[in-house]
């Protein structure tokens, strides 16, 4: 998972944008290593967050953003009635099917950013209330839309699995190498 993002390739906007949308994806992903299933679903504050309900939003918000870039409906249709479950695993989900879905998710965003002929291009917003009427947005922006979503909650992830077990980034980075931090 990556962890420093360098500096791209002269003129490759797409690819500095699409490394950080990586890297973020990765804070949230490492959050996750080592814990069992009852572990990324438990709420060690009065939040209803878990580790594993993060997994399942940015996974969905993500297919959500590119479908409506694409100009199609996103997989999942929330509302009112299905809304508590963009956050919390249902019906046989687990950290490891997220992880996978998610996974392609990240494959038809990069490819479909990589494929759209300008990040200049529009596309328009959904129509609900708290988009203005008839707006729209670039792919550029849709980019950043994803780095800052994906940002805020790697940081909640950070927290969450802090309380749990005391592990830190660092830490589980290393645990991932193979490496300690001493």
């Amino acid at each position: 998972m990556v962890t420093h993002v360098p500096a791209e390739a002269q003129g490759d906007e797409r690819g500095a944008l699409l490394a950080f949308i990586e890297e973020q994806r990765g804070g949230i992903r490492r959050a996750l290593l080592g814990l069992t299933e009852e572990q990324a679903a438990s709420r060690p504050s009065a939040s209803e967050l878990t580790l594993s309900g993060l997994l399942k939003h940015v996974a969905e918000v993500e297919q959500g953003w590119i479908a409506r870039a694409k100009q199609e409906p996103p997989a999942v249709k929330r509302d009112e009635t299905n809304w508590h479950e963009n956050f919390r695993l249902v019906d046989g989900e687990t950290v490891e099917s997220q992880l996978a879905y998610w996974e392609k998710v990240a494959a038809e965003t990069e490819a479909y950013v990589r494929s759209v002929p300008s990040l200049d291009d529009t596309f328009p917003l959904p129509n609900d209330p708290w988009f203005p009427p008839e707006g729209r947005v670039s792919v550029r922006w849709l980019c950043l839309h994803l780095i800052r979503e994906f940002a805020r909650h790697a940081g909640h992830a950070d927290i969450i699995r802090e309380s749990l077990d005391g592990k830190t980034a660092f830490e589980l980075v290393a645990q991932e190498q193979g490496a300690s931090w001493g």
